[in-house]
């Protein structure tokens, strides 16, 4: 059995071979809860939080206490010849999920991201396998269907955040092993999608410029300007000012979307697997500090565009609370 949380949230059952989700919205957000904080008790409070918000009903500890019998219902029962297993067990500030041997989809792409990645150096074309696999993991959004609520939100923005980790580590790799042709509609779809995270440009513009579409590597430079001085008022970085000279020099690509150098910058944690040999001594430090630099500025785009979509979502709501308060006079 697995817990399955990049996606709707369900519990996979090997002996049916069939993912069972739960069927309503409360379910899905209890069981969501309950599996990100997995071996540790949820107060009863934070639960009635993350299934009701500010409108819980009047019995909210009974009414939560319903949802928790119906869920354990859901969960299957021990598979044959194993001891039984009580999943949800009630204690006396909240309940807990007990998962035991019982793993989930996001430790597991935690893992196959880990291993993927302590791959590019030695082998890329089957570190881009093995990152492929690990990205084949997710069925949609992480905790699709579970609410808003603090837990579940707040994880589905970090399991995000760790899918276009990856995904940046995936085409790297693919670049490093050649793969420049099967990758440029992807990436294309991902800048449109997250207009203000440099590191997709500059992926797509190595990728066209390997491919011989230089004009297209430009156009896509001068997109990501206009977009980030609009957006942010800023000017894109040294990474993609350097990617677009290389460009218009006609010089060749470097054998990653870095610089030579920088690889481990960008991905420090590959440098810690092959040893951490990144130049003269005293580098590996640098480029460690610099790395973890990097992917807090990759974090800080991430919230900047959540904080955009938030904003639009509050002006629709005020917009239509508007509109009825006038409608109601």
């Amino acid at each position: 059995m697995e817990f399955g949380i990049l996606g709707p949230v369900q519990v996979y059952d090997e002996s049916t071979g069939r993912g069972v989700v739960p069927p309503g919205a409360k379910q899905r957000a209890l069981l969501g809860a309950l599996v990100v904080k997995a071996g540790q008790v949820v107060p009863v409070e934070r639960l009635v939080d993350e299934l009701w918000d500010e409108h819980p009903p009047a019995n909210a500890a009974n009414a939560l206490q319903a949802h928790v019998a119906r869920l354990r219902r859901l969960l299957p029962p021990s598979a044959p010849g194993e001891p039984p297993h009580e999943w949800l067990v009630t204690r006396p500030l909240g309940y807990a999920l007990r998962p035991g041997r019982i793993d989930t989809d996001a430790r597991r792409f935690h893992r196959m991201v880990a291993e993927g990645r302590a791959l590019v150096g030695a082998d890329p074309g089957l570190a881009a396998d093995a990152l492929r696999e690990a990205m084949a993991l997710w069925r949609g959004p992480a905790l699709e269907g579970s609410g808003r609520g603090a837990i579940c939100s707040a994880e589905a923005s970090l399991l995000e955040e760790s899918r276009l980790v990856a995904l940046e580590a995936l085409y790297d790799a693919c670049l490093r092993a050649d793969r420049c042709d099967g990758i440029t509609g992807e990436l294309e779809e991902l800048t449109t999608a997250h207009p203000l995270r440099e590191r997709f440009y500059d992926l797509l513009m190595a990728a066209l410029h390997r491919c011989g579409r230089r004009a297209e590597a430009i156009g896509v430079y001068d997109r990501a300007r206009r977009r980030l001085l609009r957006d942010l008022g800023v000017e894109p970085g040294p990474i993609l000012r350097e990617r677009v000279e290389a460009v218009l020099d006609h010089r060749e690509p470097a054998p990653g979307p870095w610089p030579p150098g920088r690889a481990a910058a960008a991905y420090p944690a590959a440098a810690v697997a092959a040893g951490g040999r990144t130049g003269p001594d005293g580098e590996a430090g640098a480029a460690a500090e610099v790395g973890a630099l990097r992917e807090e500025v990759v974090r800080l785009n991430s919230r900047l565009e959540q904080l955009s979509r938030d904003q639009r979502e509050l002006l629709g709501r005020l917009e239509r609370l508007s509109a009825r308060r006038t409608a109601l006079r």
